[in-house]
């Protein structure tokens, strides 16, 4: 078993606009969960700059945090901020103790509860996650139906990481998954969607998680501040003993320690960083900075 982990993690989201702006409304998903027997929230603080004339701190439908920004006066440029310690709690390896995908549907079927952790409100379309044809195609190829769920979503999983190139100029956050698909190149963003789609279309509920992930500096270099970005991986439920099960294509690991949550969703669009409306013209411009540094427990 992993040790316990502690991090300070910083996020800094950028936003300079070509003139002056005002009436921003934005909503921000930044903040870690505290997530039992999983990670623990010590410290955390959300900021916007310059200073918004309200705010509001809630929990979406699934539970995740968010922060509420509004900028009635005029401004050129707007920055959030965000602070917190966490410690990552040590996980067992897995041991399949999934159902098989031929007892999936009857499991589904069998949770009546309509939580926001239930697995029905991640089996069909939603907002980012379309019907892709050559994804499912490609996912049957994958998958042995006699097989157990969990081994269903390693093998998809796997057999995606090794077909795909992490590229982070071939998409951007509005690239379809399909073309990216079709690309087999992107961010984790892409290859979390596209393990998705794959999963849905053979009836294995997934869901959207979003973080930040602990990253190691080249040997020999010191890490750069700021040189971190937010991550993606994907949580499949694998039945009622299992539950769900996180694992990251991008790095075809099985999230523990150096995965921090900050969300769950159907995709991207439920957990987005960053989203909203304001009046403004001209072309703005943006930024991300990330830190995330394990400390001494």
């Amino acid at each position: 078993m992993n040790q316990h982990v502690v991090y300070d993690l910083k996020l800094q989201l950028s936003h300079y606009y070509a003139g002056p702006t005002a009436g921003a409304r934005h909503v921000v998903h930044v903040a870690p969960l505290t997530i039992a027997g999983r990670q623990n929230v010590q410290s955390l603080s959300v900021n916007a700059n310059p200073v918004s004339n309200a705010r509001g701190d809630l929990k979406d439908y699934f539970g995740n945090l968010m922060t509420q920004f509004s900028h009635l006066s005029s401004h050129n440029m707007m920055q959030i901020e965000m602070k917190a310690r966490v410690t990552c709690l040590a996980q067992d390896d897995l041991s399949d103790a999934s159902v098989s995908l031929a007892d999936l549907p009857r499991e589904i079927r069998g949770y009546k509860a309509l939580d926001a952790a239930a697995p029905h409100h991640f089996l069909g379309l939603s907002p980012r996650i379309m019907t892709a044809p050559d994804v499912a195609e490609y996912s049957r190829a994958i998958v042995q139906p006699g097989g157990s769920t969990l081994a269903a979503f390693l093998a998809l999983g796997r057999s995606l990481h090794q077909d795909m190139s992490f590229d982070s100029m071939a998409t951007t956050v509005d690239t379809p998954l399909d073309e990216a698909f079709r690309k087999r190149r992107g961010v984790c963003q892409d290859f979390a969607h596209i393990l998705i789609a794959g999963l849905r279309s053979l009836g294995i509920p997934a869901r959207y998680v979003s973080g930040f992930v602990r990253t190691e500096p080249p040997e020999g270099q010191e890490r750069l501040e700021g040189a971190d970005a937010m991550h993606a991986w994907v949580a499949a439920w694998c039945g009622p003993k299992m539950g769900w099960v996180e694992y990251d294509p991008t790095n075809d690991v099985t999230a523990k320690t150096d995965h921090i949550v900050v969300g769950y969703g159907r995709d991207y669009s439920d957990v987005a960083p960053i989203k909203g409306v304001l009046r403004a013209s001209g072309v703005a411009s943006v930024g991300q900075a990330v830190d995330v540094v394990p400390v001494l427990a």
